[in-house]
């Protein structure tokens, strides 16, 4: 079989069910549900989950081999947060995430990047630079402590300690990562309403993925089905059992 070993392995759905559910998943600028994308699909809400969740998959792995370069803004940031229960750093229900837009010279936004981390600890940023920036990048970053992994001769770190409130949003050194920061929360809580930690690393994938094909987006698709073929099976047991942080 031509689907054999791929992100479409063993499917009982007709190959053309999966190019529409392509097509909606990377043309839509906000997403969709999976709820939504069964009834526009005419599937179960579990085999619309399913295909939802194996796509997000094929765009992940993607992104998992781009690092960025050149000037990067970069901020912590969270997802979740609205239940009641313990507050800020730390809530069992924040799932954190780095946040970070590789500009040109002229300080237009060129690529995202949305990459899921255990917490702001040093070490973990240190991971997280070593995967996801490329060496002699000038990184810009506020004062956060974990941010000292770009102390290094590795990188041009460039650190503003802003503070909270106003003043740190308005800092222009970091117009484009706040703006990137309220346009994810605003499009993933807005089509979801609630996610689990869990598959956080995959809604992440899914708005970096579209934000930075956004230009060429009929060549998305074809693009999107070469990778897919080159993505490994995922069965539900796996699907469902998603890293916690990526």
């Amino acid at each position: 079989s031509l689907t054999a070993g791929t992100i479409f392995h063993a499917t009982h759905l007709p190959l053309t069910t999966w190019f529409l559910a392509i097509y909606l998943l990377t043309q839509r600028k906000s997403g969709i549900s999976a709820l939504q994308l069964s009834r526009e699909l005419g599937v179960s809400y579990n085999t619309g989950w399913k295909l939802k969740h194996k796509l997000l998959q094929v765009m992940h792995e993607r992104n998992q081999g781009e690092r960025l370069s050149g000037r990067i803004e970069l901020d912590d940031a969270y997802l979740g947060g609205e239940r009641s229960g313990k507050r800020g750093r730390g809530a069992e229900h924040k799932f954190p995430f780095v946040a970070a837009v590789q500009t040109d010279e002229d300080g237009h936004p060129l690529r995202v990047q949305l990459r899921r981390v255990r917490g702001f600890t040093l070490a973990e940023i240190r991971r997280y630079a070593q995967q996801a920036i490329a060496p002699g990048s000038r990184v810009i970053s506020d004062g956060l402590g974990c941010f000292r992994a770009f102390d290094t001769p590795l990188y041009v770190h460039d650190c503003h300690i802003t503070g909270g409130g106003r003043a740190s949003v308005k800092n222009p050194e970091f117009n484009w990562v706040n703006t990137l920061l309220g346009n994810v929360k605003n499009a993933i809580t807005g089509t979801y309403h609630a996610i689990r930690g869990p598959h956080a690393p995959r809604y992440l994938a899914e708005f970096e993925y579209r934000f930075n094909r956004r230009y060429d987006l009929k060549a998305m698709i074809p693009r999107f089905l070469t990778v897919a073929v080159r993505t490994p099976p995922m069965p539900y047991r796996f699907l469902k059992m998603a890293d916690s942080y990526a």
